[in-house]
């Protein structure tokens, strides 16, 4: 038996029959159409509202007291009311609702603000469908979430940015980087470290995710500016 259906069947045998509600804000149509479709596809889940701003949401909430176990995906970047700002007035109607942050915004600034307002897990879009339905079971079991990516921002706040950003890289990264940093080619950085061009793109490729920049200027600018040390 797979861990993933040992999970499953954890859950079935150890928690409550009734179903979990699901609520979802999320402006994206196809974000929202996709996740609501693969939730509906689980049994233990039933969706509730689905909105694509926060005030229809919170109007439903004064007309329609839930008592269900219930989890609401909640963007950041919506119309109108922003999803951090909607987390206490959601609250204050419905004390019980377990708040899962899921958008693309992986800043600390904002994932803090977020868990402050009252939001119980993070989630980032980059995650699969699985993945998701993964974390609101977790959530339904009364625990937290949050995607890895995630995680490290917050271990990186809470020990006060002593995480340097080379730490993560590998030698050959920050090789590249230097390289990159004193304008060399791709060609040039390849010759002086007897690789292919292709191992420098795909290093230089892998050193982007861990950054967690798009592009060489990002890059050099967070080691212009000491964040890579």
């Amino acid at each position: 038996m797979s861990q993933k259906l040992r999970q499953r069947v954890y859950f079935y045998q150890n928690f409550r029959l009734e179903k979990v509600r699901v609520h979802i804000i999320e402006d994206n149509k196809v974000i929202r159409d996709n996740v609501s479709k693969f939730i509906s596809f689980h049994e233990e889940f039933e969706l509730g509202r689905i909105c694509d701003s926060v005030q229809p949401f919170l109007d439903s909430l004064l007309v329609n007291p839930d008592k269900h176990t219930q989890i609401l995906l909640l963007d950041v970047g919506l119309p109108g009311i922003s999803g951090i700002e909607a987390i206490p007035h959601i609250l204050e109607k419905e004390p019980d609702m377990n708040i899962v942050m899921l958008t693309t915004y992986e800043e600390e600034d904002v994932i803090l603000k977020a868990l402050c307002s009252g939001a119980c897990s993070y989630i980032s879009k980059k995650a699969s469908l699985d993945e998701i339905v993964d974390a609101l079971r977790i959530v339904a079991s009364g625990g937290s979430y949050m995607s890895p990516s995630v995680a490290r921002e917050i271990v990186n706040h809470l020990m006060g940015g002593r995480i340097s950003k080379a730490t993560i890289l590998s030698e050959r990264q920050r090789e590249i980087l230097e390289r990159l940093v004193d304008g060399k080619s791709y060609q040039t950085i390849a010759s002086e470290l007897f690789v292919s061009v292709e191992t420098v793109r795909s290093h230089v490729k892998k050193m982007y995710k861990v950054l967690h920049v798009n592009n060489k200027t990002e890059a050099i600018r967070q080691y212009m500016s000491g964040q890579i040390k």
